[in-house]
């Protein structure tokens, strides 16, 4: 048996669960979880406001644990591996996404909180694609929240081709700006950050802005004008976007992870003059996510993370919802 918490309702306290996973596949892998980050993705799922969440729900998708059992065909794991899981945990790997190294593009990927029970559990099992091995130097303690929002900022600039001479901008210093920023810097770029108070001024500029701009100030804005080459959005709320497209110089890029509530309107002609682009992804692949990994190991980056036990597991989401998070939130397993 499994032991999790879990919600038996849209909005509910999460509660002791256990549940029988039947056999293990002959490609999964079950890991004994050691420690699990909290996402905003599970507060939305918890609340059902994607409308796919099934209950009971157990949440989690940004697992650190060690390898407990391995079916047949894992080849490249061994039991005892310390391992992370993010929010896919199986493709199909048949079809032209999985076979063109895009599986994190595959249309029938399983999600570890959709349709299935996820992370907050003293064990949860994936397909071993989805567990990646983590390098020396990258501490199991805080690495959960790298599966999940540490991937999803990395894998653009990446995917995009972001260079090291380009001057970039983050929109948002929180959960996953704030790796951004780290990212960006060790990248080589100039990075400016955007933000909509001060407060965080002297922090974003410790993980790596050389540039922070109010977002209430229209003339720091106006300043940016034709000047950015790549600008990621990672809030989930609705902002002027005219103003950034307006920042980006000739050939520039505005990539949204965040999920913003309501569509964004992007004039034609704001785009065809200066060959602009607006664009989305997921989280990256499965390469890609190795490649974060090496990346984070080699320049010692790391979620800023405060911990709770896994049994004060409402308190944590209370916590994440209240907007007081700094900047990662990560239950450690304390089951008996």
């Amino acid at each position: 048996m499994i032991r999790a918490y879990a919600a038996d309702k849209a909005g509910g306290p999460l509660k002791p669960f256990s549940y029988d996973p039947g056999e293990l596949g002959p490609h999964q892998v079950e890991i004994d979880v050691l420690a699990c980050g909290v996402c905003h993705s599970d507060l939305s799922m918890l609340d059902d406001e994607w409308r796919i969440s099934a209950y009971p729900f157990v949440p989690g998708h940004e697992v650190v644990g060690r390898v407990a059992r391995k079916g047949n065909h894992v080849r490249h794991l061994e039991t005892g591996d310390t391992v992370g899981l993010g929010w896919f945990s199986g493709c199909c790997m048949t079809c032209n996404e999985c076979l063109g190294g895009h599986h994190n593009l595959c249309r029938n990927n399983e999600q570890t909180i959709v349709g299935r029970f996820g992370g907050f559990a003293d064990k949860v099992r994936c397909n071993g694609e989805w567990a990646f091995r983590l390098p020396a130097g990258v501490d199991p303690r805080s690495a959960g929240p790298l599966f999940c929002g540490g991937i999803t900022v990395f894998g653009p600039i990446v995917e995009f081709g972001v260079s090291p001479t380009d001057r970039a901008g983050v929109i948002g210093i929180g959960g996953l700006g704030h790796l951004a920023l780290q990212f960006l810097n060790k990248w080589g770029c100039e990075v400016t950050a955007f933000t909509t108070t001060d407060a965080k001024r002297d922090e974003a500029l410790a993980m790596g802005a050389h540039r922070v701009v109010n977002l209430t100030d229209a003339a720091q804005l106006e300043a940016l004008a034709g000047s950015l080459d790549f600008v990621l959005s990672t809030v989930n709320a609705d902002l002027d976007w005219s103003l950034f497209l307006r920042t980006l110089a000739p050939g520039g890029r505005l990539h949204v992870v965040g999920a913003v509530p309501s569509p964004i309107p992007v004039p034609a002609f704001a785009l065809i003059g200066g060959q602009k682009s607006v664009s989305g992804s997921p989280v990256g692949s499965p390469a890609t996510t190795r490649r974060m990994l090496e990346f984070c190991a080699r320049h010692r980056i790391a979620p800023i993370t405060e911990y709770f036990p896994m049994s004060r597991v409402n308190e944590a989401l209370q916590h994440l919802a209240s907007g007081k998070a700094r900047y990662r939130v990560v239950l450690e397993n304390d089951f008996a």
